[in-house]
């Protein structure tokens, strides 16, 4: 298998696409083929074009690389990235597949002309090129019988979920020849290039997560018309309640498409021998008839759902399955059991609580459960390896919380087994003989990790040292300190780590006394210091709820101090002797960004969304944050002599307008991380790069980070950044507010009254974002703003 530098992919559709642009996240370049339009477009003919143009034959990949650099969210975490992929045509480029260290198919889902492709690939395929289908269901071993055994062995299915930068899952699909070399490095290639979690799937029809996840939706569906559920009953119960995405069970139909998803159950149903399996697997026809109808979802404008725009807003419609009409939402579905599911901490605990209430949407999540549990312990070897790969691919594939056998432990493996079989579920042997033996669930704590079920006893995961686990770790007794807000852990190589595990991880006065431990700690006895959590965000912030209360009493002293103690535990991180690497993932915001501000080096997954945003509540960062993005603007120059107002001005815009980064390469481009910063596409093995950065920073020598003069802008650049803000205020894009808060972040962004490229001390900038940040807390219409964020999580522009 050759290293992956290069990469062809052959279709230029939504996923053709999708891969191409998550392939260029990653570095990789990109040849993107499609066939030769057989017509001009409006466009070709205006401007004199014809079809033996380079531009008309190319036209669809190009195309489809403009469509990428609009389509939101986003697939690229730079649009610029989108330069890495070169469009083309398969009549006069696939002699080029030939260069490609690997070769995409996402053509139309049909096995002919697949094998077709496949054929004729193999004309130009080069040893070591490995050949994959993004098929979503077809027999990878069907394919590659058209093909040679040299390169049969080179070829597999690499089933990405739509859409492929966001969703996780990866199912890698080993045909009978495939070399297990090419699967083994295919393997560590989509997870350490790509990021992605991925399981080995057997090469049965639609795998594993599209296997599973289909029969659960048809089971719903049947429930529904068989008892005269509503679409938002369903809904209702399908969702959080048993630890399942908010979209549950219709709103995913909507979103991927009801023709896409009879297209998935349709081959289930043509390749699966069991007569019973078969009927499971039948469409029904209301699906039918709604894709006859065009009602495809949200891609045709209407599904199980349609969004109608009115002079008052858009409002939601349901589906009413016996009118075939829509109706307006009857609002929020309630009962005894939702209510419980609701209120229970973790999906585990919603699962227990819906089912055991006594109403009828109780008994509708159970009918759901005990079909699709004992449908996936029946299909689980058959489909995969183990059932651990079975519920890792229901929960990266299908965004459940639990996958099914995780579900099953949740609610007791053996009073809900004896259940189904009384109401006359079939169990399969294994689950039954595992039951018998004694064993009340799949998955056990065993030497520090968890094992799970495995050919009749409790096997544990393969060793894998970079899936680093502060779970697993502090199970094994290494934490080192603790308090309410964080923990130090000892995470091996002689490094530790400060998790954050408050509320939402907000910073507040339990985290700062545990930073300033921890540092104490790790200048005795460690190499350095890792910054990381394992929660959903990696910190949304200070407390806000805290400052706000302060603020509303005027205790003017308290707020002072609260913000004297974070900047001190930010200078504490970063006097630090020893190394700091901060490891970011997911939301970062605000005191989460002043944080990893203080660190030495952030290896940021590549999924963090990074932003100082005080503003948005009426604030300027004052966690050292502002003072930070002055000393890099004093920075930017190679000499001495260079203005600054340029780099002064970006960080102005930036943090004036509360900008976050959709991705941890645009953090880099809005001045937030730096050039020496690293992206790291795995969360997985977030936690071990940030541990090796550590290592290797302490290997090289940690640069001093004692006081330092910053150089400023001082008054005259001051100047130039209020003259920004006044013309925005004039033009009417923002609010007298937002030029009062904008008016003092130019003050403590330019270093204050003093000259242009005066040297002033990080000490007196701190003091300068304190003073504006106490003078903003006294003003009422910032404390109008901190309420509504508080109320509504959105910041209100007053």
């Amino acid at each position: 298998m050759k290293t992956i530098r290069t990469a062809a992919v052959i279709g230029s559709g939504v996923m053709g696409a999708g891969i191409a642009a998550h392939l260029a996240n990653a570095g990789i370049r990109v040849l993107m083929l499609d066939r030769v339009p057989d017509r001009l477009s409006p466009q070709d003919e205006a401007a004199g074009k014809s079809l033996a143009d380079p531009e008309v034959r190319n036209r669809l990949a190009a195309e489809a690389i403009l469509r990428l650099k609009k389509t939101n969210p986003a697939p690229f975490y730079d649009e610029r990235y989108a330069e890495r992929i070169m469009p083309g045509n398969v009549e006069d480029d696939f002699a080029r597949l030939g260069e490609a260290d690997w070769i995409i198919e996402a053509i139309t889902e049909r096995l002919d002309w697949k094998r077709e492709l496949l054929a004729r690939i193999e004309k130009v395929w080069t040893p070591g090129t490995v050949v994959s289908s993004n098929t979503s269901g077809i027999s990878i071993a069907a394919m590659a019988e058209s093909v040679g055994e040299s390169m049969r062995t080179h070829v597999l299915g690499t089933h990405f979920f739509n859409p492929p930068r966001y969703m996780p899952l990866v199912e890698l699909i080993p045909g009978p020849f495939t070399d297990a070399a090419i699967v083994s490095g295919m393997e560590q290639v989509l997870e350490q290039r790509l990021g992605k979690g991925v399981v080995i799937a057997k090469d049965t029809p639609n795998f594993i997560a599209n296997r599973i996840g289909t029969y659960g939706l048809l089971v719903t569906l049947k429930l529904m018309t068989e008892h005269g559920y509503t679409v938002e009953e369903i809904d209702a119960v399908t969702g959080p309640a048993i630890g399942r995405p908010k979209s549950a069970t219709f709103r995913t139909l909507d979103l991927v498409g009801l023709d896409t998803f009879v297209h998935v159950a349709n081959n289930v149903y043509e390749h699966v021998d069991d007569p019973k399996e078969k009927e499971n697997f039948a469409v029904p026809g209301l699906l039918t008839d709604m894709v006859r109808r065009g009602w495809l979802g949200e891609k045709g404008g209407q599904g199980f759902y349609k969004k109608l725009k009115t002079d008052q807003g858009s409002r939601i419609l349901a589906l009413d399955i016996n009118a075939m009409d829509y109706a307006p939402s009857a609002g929020a579905i309630k009962s005894a059991s939702l209510d419980a599911a609701k209120t229970a901490k973790g999906a585990a605990a919603k699962c227990k609580a819906v089912l055991s209430g006594t109403d009828k949407y109780s008994e509708l999540a159970w009918n759901v459960l005990k079909h699709v549990l004992a449908y996936a312990a029946a299909k689980a070897y058959e489909i995969a390896d183990s059932i651990a790969d079975v519920d890792k691919a229901m929960r990266l594939g299908f965004n459940w919380d639990l996958g099914p056998f995780e579900t099953w432990d949740a609610i007791g493996l053996t009073e809900s087994a004896a259940r189904m079989e009384a109401e006359g579920i079939a169990l399969p042997e294994w689950v039954k003989s595992w039951i018998a033996a004694g064993n009340e669930s799949f998955y056990t704590k065993q030497n520090g990790t968890t094992a799970y079920v495995h050919a009749g006893r409790y096997a544990e995961p393969a060793d894998r040292p970079e899936h680093l686990s502060l779970k697993s770790l502090k199970a094994a007794g290494r934490t080192v300190l603790s308090n309410s807000g964080a923990s130090l852990i000892d995470i091996g190589e002689e490094v530790a780590c400060l998790e954050f595990h408050s509320p939402n991880n907000a910073i507040g006065a339990d985290i700062l006394t545990m930073i300033r431990k921890s540092a104490e700690e790790v200048r005795r006895n460690y190499r350095g210091l890792v910054i990381a959590n394992e929660g959903r965000n990696f910190c949304v912030g200070a407390n806000l709820m805290l400052l706000l209360m302060e603020a509303q009493e005027e205790e003017w002293d308290e707020v002072d101090r609260i913000i004297r103690m974070f900047q001190q535990a930010m200078l504490e991180l970063k006097r630090l002797e020893k190394p700091v690497v901060a490891a970011p993932h997911r939301m970062t915001l605000g005191g989460g960004v002043e944080v990893c501000m203080a660190a030495d080096q952030v290896c940021a997954y590549a999924e963090t969304y990074y932003g100082l945003v005080e503003a948005g509540v009426g604030l300027i960062p004052a966690g050292g944050g502002s003072t930070e993005m002055a000393v890099r603007a004093g920075e930017s120059g190679t000499d001495p002599d260079d203005d600054i107002q340029p780099a002064l001005n970006k960080a102005f815009e930036t943090l004036g307008m509360a900008k976050v980064s959709g991705s941890a390469p645009e953090a880099v481009k809005l001045g937030l991380l730096r050039s020496t910063d690293r992206t790291i596409m795995s969360r997985e093995l977030l936690l071990f790069e940030a541990r090796n950065a550590v290592i290797g920073l302490k290997r090289r020598g940690k640069a001093f980070h004692g006081e330092k003069g910053v150089k400023v802008a001082g008054r005259n650049g001051k100047a130039v950044l209020k003259l920004g803000a006044r013309t925005m205020l004039e033009g009417g894009y923002i609010s007298r507010h937002d030029y009062k808060i904008a008016s003092k972040l130019a003050h403590v962004l330019s270093g204050g009254d003093v000259a242009a490229g005066t040297l002033v001390s990080e000490r007196y900038l701190l003091d300068l974002e304190r003073e504006a940040f106490l003078s903003l807390c006294g003003e009422p219409k910032t404390r109008e703003r901190m309420k509504h964020m508080l109320a509504t999580g959105k910041p209100l522009r007053n």
